[in-house]
């Protein structure tokens, strides 16, 4: 019997996937947060935005590197959108304070949108234009929104951070209540 797929070297290929990278405080909420998503296939820490190549999270705590703590997502556009992950990002974290999330302080926390093309950049100025517009929060949103530059990974420590460490002392009373309110917001969103 003849192979039914006509163009076999087809067969298995990967979905085509797109790249959203975030910085909206510690990267080990950041990175818990997404990856429950439907549509989200990878999230890894990192760092991006800065000036010295291959930095440490030493370095980058040291609020030398200009580098801020990120999450890279990757992510099936058939199954959630840029835009989706837009509004996790804004609802999830206080964009209006500058280089601050909660008790963690300092440039590597800063808000950010690093866009991975023109498109991405477009949807997110618009997206933060119409919320600031709207009054969405109580004071003008800081997020910056630059073009994505070299994305350094974490070091293996920080990968899967909350998974590995959930009843951990930063774990147990900032990421566990955030992930609790996340996932009353956006349950149908949620991977199953």
């Amino acid at each position: 019997m003849p192979d039914s797929n006509p163009n076999p070297e087809s067969a298995g290929a990967p979905e085509p996937s797109e790249l959203a990278t975030f910085g909206a405080g510690c990267f080990w909420c950041v990175e818990a947060v997404f990856a429950e998503l439907k549509g989200v296939t990878s999230v890894r820490s990192g760092y991006m935005g800065g000036h010295i190549e291959n930095p440490t999270y030493e370095q980058v705590c040291g609020k030398e590197t200009g580098h801020a703590e990120v999450a890279q997502i990757t992510f099936d556009p058939q199954v959630i959108g840029f835009k989706d992950l837009l509004e996790v990002f804004w609802k999830t974290h206080d964009p209006t304070t500058l280089n601050r999330q909660g008790a963690d302080a300092g440039p590597q926390y800063r808000s950010a949108i690093f866009a991975h093309s023109a498109e991405q950049r477009r949807v997110a100025e618009g997206y933060k234009a119409k919320l600031d517009e709207a009054g969405a929060f109580p004071a003008p949103i800081v997020t910056e929104i630059t073009d994505a530059t070299t994305f350094f990974v974490a070091e293996d420590n920080h990968q899967d951070y909350y998974a590995r460490n959930p009843n951990g002392g930063y774990c147990a009373a900032v990421i566990g209540p955030k992930l609790e309110k996340f996932r009353k917001a956006f349950a149908s969103k949620l991977k199953d």
